[in-house]
């Protein structure tokens, strides 16, 4: 008996040293959109940071340029190359189904951000609910605001969906928060036409036509900044506010100058740490039941998203101030 149990013992640890071997040999990769714009050399700082935290075969591998065809040959490659797990934000969803479908196939998990539509993936990751980040947005605009007066949301087109759906959150919120602010019931929604140039002329007007407009909530990233430059130009800096989505390095100088208080976003560093960490989670064969916490900010918390077992929602917007506007490098 003692024999015998010292055999299970020592299989018992050889199944565990070799899964440990396994997983520090695991080969995960990170396929953003391209290897070049800002926004991806961010998100390959947390990719790094993770690798050398954790010690895992981790990298991110990304193309010239955001090109989908480009994007799929390098998923072939990496599939030839048998990786265990592509963490991937697709260029082009549609196109991409079928070179996912060879990968998973070929047993390599896969993981994608902002890629809610695919059907090929083990899980999607997304920041967080639109609804959820509209209302992030709104509570920045109500402290600037002082929680109360009269507002308007913008979005670039009455026909984006998330821009839209992060001004109803916002909406939503206000009412549920703010009761001393109120909607501008003449015009709710206002389109910016992801210009700048746009969002700064519709806000000059809306300014001039109600001088008792207090706030524009933006969604689009040229709304918030075209709107800053109406309320300088017409001299209404601390009386008038506005709060949105918005780059931090482009912004720096209407945060400093104190004209917005605050942008919102969130950093795609931290959206790529969290997808190696939930591929790390599906190569260990642990199950993925809500709330899913990656051990990232802003990813401890995930949900599922309504009516979907694959797209995970997270917490992960941040807010850039005067104060860390310096620390994205983006």
């Amino acid at each position: 008996m003692r024999k015998l149990l010292a055999l299970l013992l020592a299989a018992a640890l050889t199944l565990s040293l070799g899964a440990a071997l396994a997983q520090e040999n695991w080969e995960i990769v990170v396929v953003p959109k391209d290897a070049s714009n800002p926004w991806f050399v961010r998100m390959k700082v947390g990719v790094d940071e993770y690798a050398k935290e954790t010690g895992l075969n981790l990298y991110q591998k990304g193309t010239p340029e955001i090109d989908a065809t480009l994007q799929a040959q390098l998923v072939q490659d990496l599939i030839a190359q048998g990786v265990d797990a592509i963490c991937v934000v697709p260029v082009n969803p549609e196109s991409l189904e079928p070179v996912l479908k060879q990968a998973m196939d070929a047993g390599i998990v896969v993981i994608a951000h902002e890629g809610a539509s695919l059907t090929n993936v083990n899980y999607d990751i997304e920041a967080f609910s639109n609804s959820g980040y509209g209302a992030f947005i709104m509570d920045n605009l109500a402290e600037a605001m002082g929680g109360e007066g009269l507002y308007t949301t913008m979005v670039a087109h009455v026909t984006n969906a998330s821009h839209n759906e992060w001004a109803d959150g916002g909406v939503a919120r206000q009412k549920e928060a703010y009761p001393n602010m109120t909607l501008l019931e003449a015009e709710p929604r206002v389109e910016s036409e992801d210009n700048g140039d746009v969002a700064y002329n519709k806000a000059k007007e809306l300014f001039k036509k109600y001088p008792d407009l207090k706030g524009i909530m933006g969604t689009s990233s040229y709304d918030a900044p075209g709107i800053a430059r109406a309320i300088e130009e017409l001299g209404l800096q601390g009386k008038v506010f506005t709060s949105g989505t918005g780059m931090p390095a482009a912004n720096k100088a209407i945060l400093d100058s104190g004209i917005v208080k605050s942008l919102t976003l969130w950093d795609p560093a931290l959206a790529g740490k969290a997808m190696a960490a939930l591929a790390v989670k599906v190569l260990k064969g642990e199950e993925i039941t809500a709330p899913v916490d990656l051990g990232v900010e802003g990813y401890t918390a995930l949900t599922f998203k309504a009516g979907s077992d694959k797209v995970l929602e997270g917490q992960g917007w941040v807010v850039i101030t005067k104060d860390n506007v310096d620390s994205f490098g983006f």
